[in-house]
């Protein structure tokens, strides 16, 4: 049997590399002699500007053509590229025949003779549309979240590790405190006489990875004095490890918002057998029953009952199916987990 090629027995020519690059649609790049005004487009340069290959001849005049008319005084002219050799990397609008707009960075270069003149440029085009549309959502999703918070006091936020190694913006403006101070006394905002019970009670449920949820009076930024939910939820990859916490901060007479897909399952975790039998209980239903509404089989819904380990994808299907039929699973004080019918 011959042994598996090795990754340096599998030599690809430039064109190739360059070819198996561009198939996937979103690079291209061009090259310019300037001595005898040659000018090449890759197939996939073409394409970023929604040509067909080969179908127009390639220039630099044509390609800045495409550019966006707010976005073309930006990028270096033809003339200047020859005359001075100056190439900068950008980021652009390219207009389509079609209409369509694309978002491009493109990366350049001049190569210069022997005596220091400009003697051909090269340059490489990356279609960044997509980042760039998503950039723009988490922008616009930052500033509504800071929006509602200035309004309500209230956010959502993570925290990669514990002990604290930062502080959300929010926080810091809610306390008025600087980031140092709370690295020192992550409890400085709450009132003297709770200090030392929310510290102590924050802690052990923080090292035994328990969801956090305390209420305790705080400080604000203008010296007014308020209590405020602080709840935290351990987020736990597929080894079941602690990755993050996701916080909500609130005034307590505000609710909490509805979980995100991940933290709703993050909290699923913590619905217990007797919780599933109280469930159960409201609406009249049996394990055969459950079973049969969950998909799961009744020695899924019996070892879930019975606390086994390593049933958490069918403990989040029995809890759906409970949810759809009209239960609620309420985080109270202290993480406590109340059922109810909705």
């Amino acid at each position: 049997m011959n042994p598996p090629p090795s990754a340096a027995s599998l030599v690809f020519s430039s064109r190739e590399f360059l070819r198996l690059v561009e198939s996937y649609g979103l690079t291209g790049n061009w090259g310019w002699t300037f001595a005898t005004n040659l000018q090449v487009w890759s197939p996939g340069l073409y394409r970023l500007l929604g040509l067909e290959p080969d179908s127009v001849r390639p220039s630099y005049a044509l390609l800045l053509s495409r550019v966006h008319p707010e976005d073309r005084q930006r990028l270096e002219t033809g003339g200047r590229v020859m005359r001075d050799g100056i190439l900068g990397n950008h980021s652009f609008r390219v207009i389509r025949p079609d209409g369509s707009e694309r978002m491009l960075q493109s990366r350049g270069e001049v190569s210069f003779s022997p005596d220091g003149r400009p003697r051909a440029a090269a340059g490489f085009l990356l279609d960044v549309t997509e980042q760039e549309r998503l950039a723009r959502a988490q922008a616009a999703e930052k500033r509504r979240r800071w929006a509602l918070f200035q309004q309500t006091r209230c956010y959502v936020s993570s925290t990669l590790c514990y002990p604290f190694t930062d502080f959300s913006a929010e926080y810091l403006a809610l306390t008025g405190l600087p980031k140092a101070a709370l690295l020192e006394e992550p409890t400085r905002p709450v009132v003297a006489d709770e200090r030392q019970h929310w510290r102590s009670y924050g802690r052990e449920l923080y090292l035994s990875e328990q969801i956090v949820h305390v209420t305790p009076r705080i400080t604000l930024a203008g010296g007014e004095r308020a209590r405020f939910r602080f709840v935290m939820v351990p987020m736990r990859n597929a080894l079941g490890s602690v990755e993050s916490w996701t916080n909500f901060i609130g005034p307590v007479d505000r609710p909490l918002p509805p979980p995100s897909d991940d933290l709703r399952r993050s909290l699923e975790e913590r619905v217990t057998g007797h919780h599933m039998r109280a469930a159960r209980a409201l609406l009249d239903w049996s394990m055969t029953d459950l079973a049969t509404v969950s998909g799961l089989s009744f020695s899924t819904i019996r070892r879930l009952e019975d606390g086994a380990e390593g049933a958490e994808r069918s403990r989040h299907a029995a809890v759906a199916a409970l949810r759809a039929a009209g239960i609620r699973f309420s985080l109270m004080d202290g993480a406590t987990i109340a059922v109810a019918v909705a």
